[in-house]
């Protein structure tokens, strides 16, 4: 459920934190992902499943590097999220 948009940002510092758990989790993401193509094979459905997670991931840094670039303009932000 989406209620109205909240007006107070997350912090700069909260933003990198949150981006450096991002990349940790794509990391350990991208791990199990190979993992589990090596077991299944790349036609299985867990590893198509897999793809579909790490592409959301990506989008979802995305996302996350416009709504930082966005929160502070003018600020170097383009490294914390890629």
């Amino acid at each position: 459920m989406r209620g109205a948009e909240n007006r107070i940002p997350l912090s700069l510092e909260e933003h990198r934190e949150l981006g450096r758990e991002m990349k940790a989790t794509v990391r350990r993401l991208r791990v199990l992902s190979a993992l589990v193509v090596d077991v299944y094979g790349p036609a299985n459905r867990t590893a198509f499943s897999f793809l579909k997670a790490m592409e959301a991931m990506e989008r979802l840094e995305q996302d996350l590097a416009t709504q930082v670039s966005n929160d502070y303009p003018g600020h170097p932000t383009s490294d914390i999220y890629l």
